[in-house]
C-alpha cells in the first residue's frame, strides 16, 4: 500500500516539472532541503492523518488487533521490537500509526513507527508518511525519540528489517536478530525500556516465490538488498474479485501482542559483555511472549521461534 503512495507522489511531481507548474517543484525542491532534517527530529504527526476513517476498514480487513500483556508507564521511555518484518508489516503500520488502538491501551505514550531513511527522499510521501508518525530508523533519529527527559516516547524498530522479509512465508518463524544488537544498545545509552512485541499472522499476508537460501533467486536479492537498502521479495496474494492471484493481501488475523518490558539502566559507554547480556536477556522474553500466545493463535505446540 506504502510503495503503491509512494508511486503516486513520486508520478505527480514528474507531471509538476515536466508540466507547467514546474515553478511548484522548485519551490517543494527548497522546502525539501530546509526540511531535510525533520525525519530524524521526531518527524511531524498529524492526529487527523492518524484518524481517518480508512485506516479503520484498513484494520478491519485483517482484522489487525493489538494486545496489551502489562502496563508501561508513561514516566518512561520505550524501545519496542517487532517481531516479524513480513511483507507488508501491517501489523506496525495498522498499530502504531494509526489511532486509535495503542493510544487508547497505552494512555500517556506516543509511538513513533522507525523506517528505512531512503522512503524520506520520495517527494510529498515523505509528508504523508511522517504525519501517519513514521521517523527514520537513523542513530539521530532513535536517539531522539528516545531522549525525551519527561519519557511517554516509544520508538517501535522492526528488528529483522529489509533481509528478514525475504523469509517472510506462510507459517515462517525464522527472525533475523542475532546479529542486530544496534537496538540493544541505543536501548542501553538512553536507560530505554526494552518491550519485545511478537505480530502473529504478518507472514501469512503474502505467499512469496520459493527463495532457499543458496539459491539463484536468494543469492540475487540478497545482492539487490546490500546495494539498494531494502528488499525485493516476489510475492502475490489475491486480487480484488477473486482470490486466485493479486496483490492485494489475503484477509488474515493479525494479533500484536505487546509484551512486558525489560527494566533498562542507563549506560552510556556500554561494553560487549553488557551488549551481548542484555541482547540474550530479550531473546529469551521474546520466546516467552511467544511461547505463552502461540496456541491462541494457531500456531503447534511443536513449533518455536528460530533465531538466526
Amino acid at each position: 500500500f506504502l510503495s503503491h503512495v509512494a508511486e503516486f507522489c513520486c508520478g505527480f511531481f514528474v507531471i509538476l516539472i515536466l508540466g507547467n507548474f514546474w515553478f511548484l517543484a522548485v519551490l517543494y525542491l527548497l522546502w525539501l532541503y530546509l526540511d531535510w532534517e525533520t525525519p530524524c527530529a521526531g518527524g511531524r504527526r498529524s492526529q487527523w492523518v492518524r484518524s481517518w476513517t480508512v485506516w479503520k476498514y484498513f484494520r478491519e480487513y485483517f482484522p489487525i488487533h493489538l494486545i496489551k500483556t502489562s502496563e508501561l508507564n508513561p514516566n518512561h521511555n520505550y524501545l519496542l521490537g517487532f517481531h516479524p518484518h513480513g511483507v507488508l508489516v501491517a501489523g506496525a503500520f495498522g498499530n502504531f500509526c494509526t489511532d486509535p488502538p495503542f493510544k487508547n491501551l497505552f494512555p500517556g505514550l506516543t509511538p513513533y513507527l522507525h523506517i528505512m531513511p531512503i522512503w524520506f527522499g520520495c517527494p510529498f510521501f515523505r509528508e504523508y508518511i511522517m504525519s501517519a508518525g513514521m521517523v527514520s530508523a537513523s542513530k539521530e533519529s532513535v536517539s531522539y525519540v528516545l531522549n525525551n527527559e519527561g519519557g511517554g516516547h516509544a520508538s517501535v524498530i522492526v528488528i529483522g528489517g529489509a533481509e528478514e522479509s525475504l523469509n517472510a512465508h506462510p507459517g515462517s518463524l525464522t527472525l533475523n536478530i542475532l546479529k542486530r544488537k544496534g537496538f540493544i544498545k541505543m536501548a542501553l545509552k538512553h536507560g530505554a525500556h526494552l518491550v519485545p512485541v511478537f505480530s502473529f499472522g504478518e507472514n501469512e499476508l503474502f505467499k512469496q516465490v520459493a527463495n532457499p537460501k543458496g539459491s539463484w533467486l536468494r543469492n540475487v536479492q540478497e545482492k539487490l538488498q546490500k546495494i539498494m537498502g531494502f528488499a525485493l521479495p516476489l510475492f502475490h496474494a489475491r486480487g480484488v474479485f477473486q482470490y486466485s492471484f493479486g496483490l492485494i493481501p489475503y484477509r488474515q488475523p493479525i494479533h500484536t501482542v505487546v509484551g512486558s518490558p525489560i527494566p533498562v539502566k542507563q549506560n552510556l559507554n556500554p561494553t560487549t559483555e553488557e551488549i551481548d547480556q542484555l541482547h540474550a536477556l530479550y531473546l529469551q522474553k521474546l520466546k516467552k511472549l511467544f511461547e505463552e500466545h502461540k496456541s491462541n493463535y494457531g500456531i503447534p505446540e511443536h513449533k518455536s521461534l528460530i533465531f538466526e
